[in-house]
């Protein structure tokens, strides 16, 4: 089968790999039929973390084959993946942090038996701990939802644990730091949850656009001090009751903490980048200002987002601006690494 592998920081290409087989009871191998490159994806590309060989966590596909202790799902269902694989039953998976699996682990590299965890940019994945990992879509695999479906195996479910995190509630007033993909997706998320106003920081016109369809009501088209001033005007000097941070770096973080007034939360989901260690524990304690988040558990919320997907009343799809071949991968990685697209749908 093909899969991209990242050789070294900018060279991706789909090459021929082995096929990948059922080694452990519970395990399936499910046939990729989307998948899409995550802006975390770009930390490695771009040299700053270091991962080489499989990569992509982020897909959907068809149930080819089973362990022998697999009972939740079955050959020939249609399914979405997190972007990590859980048991779903360890003390951490019963308390929802499904991220935090005692057994669970990343996609790209060995699980804990030593075998080798397919990335999800590819033909085919072994998955393991199936039932605990996998959601039935409940749809064809050719049904037209399927890229809206294939965002809650990562960006949705994350946005969504951003605006949560951060305490978006009804009739409530939110900032998201973060234009890309998951900021976009916590738009979405804060208007499912009531928020009365959505003030997104974006200085790219075309993602602007996406976030005011999605239910943004204001757009501060500028970052630092600058937005910093502009969302004070916007709530008429109190700052907004809290903010998600969806990016990961230092700047974002600054922008997220100076943005909500006294007694705000902070949800942040960004994958942190260069970002010392330690809080500003004197700007918390003095604005009496909450932090909450961290690895978004997408298993955990897979099922509501989805019956509101299905229902029609949730389309996350727009965030993908583009779509091409698995073999164009090198070509997909560098039209994000170049901000010219705000995430690219792979298709095997």
């Amino acid at each position: 089968m093909k899969a991209a592998i990242l050789h070294a920081p900018g060279r991706v290409s789909a090459d021929e790999v082995p096929d990948p087989a059922i080694h452990l009871p519970t395990d399936a191998i499910v046939r990729v039929t989307a998948s899409c490159i995550c802006g975390s994806d770009l930390w490695p590309y771009r040299g700053q973390r270091a991962h080489s060989g499989r990569i992509g966590h982020e897909f959907i596909g068809v149930v080819e084959d089973v362990g022998s202790s697999v009972a939740a799902v079955r050959t020939g269902d249609v399914v979405i993946a997190p972007f990590m694989f859980s048991c779903g039953n360890c003390p951490n998976c019963r308390a929802g942090w499904t991220t935090s699996c005692l057994f669970g682990g990343d996609y790209g590299g060995p699980d804990r038996d030593g075998y080798l965890v397919d990335g999800g940019q590819g033909e085919f994945v072994r998955v393991p701990l199936a039932d605990g990992t996998l959601v039935t879509a409940r749809v064809p695999e050719d049904d037209e939802r399927i890229a809206a479906l294939l965002t809650l195996s990562d960006v949705m479910g994350t946005g969504h644990h951003a605006a949560v995190s951060a305490g978006v509630r009804e009739g409530g007033t939110v900032v998201v730091v973060g234009d890309g993909a998951v900021g976009l997706c916590a738009v979405l998320a804060s208007v499912r949850l009531g928020a009365d106003r959505i003030i997104v920081l974006s200085t790219h016109r075309d993602r602007a656009q996406v976030a005011l369809t999605f239910g943004a009501t204001d757009v501060v088209a500028a970052r630092g001090d600058e937005a910093v001033v502009a969302v004070s005007e916007l709530t008429g000097g109190s700052g907004a009751d809290c903010a998600c941070e969806c990016v990961g770096v230092t700047a974002s973080w600054d922008t997220a903490l100076r943005v909500v007034r006294p007694g705000g939360t902070v949800g942040f989901v960004g994958v942190p980048n260069g970002v010392p260690g330690g809080l500003p524990v004197r700007v918390l304690f003095d604005g009496n200002i909450g932090v909450r988040g961290g690895m978004a558990p997408t298993r955990r919320y897979l099922p509501e987002l989805l019956d509101d997907v299905l229902e029609g009343v949730l389309d996350p799809s727009p965030i993908f601006t583009t779509s091409i071949p698995l073999t164009q991968i090198a070509e997909g990685y560098a039209a994000m690494d170049n901000r010219t697209e705000i995430k690219v749908l792979v298709r095997p």
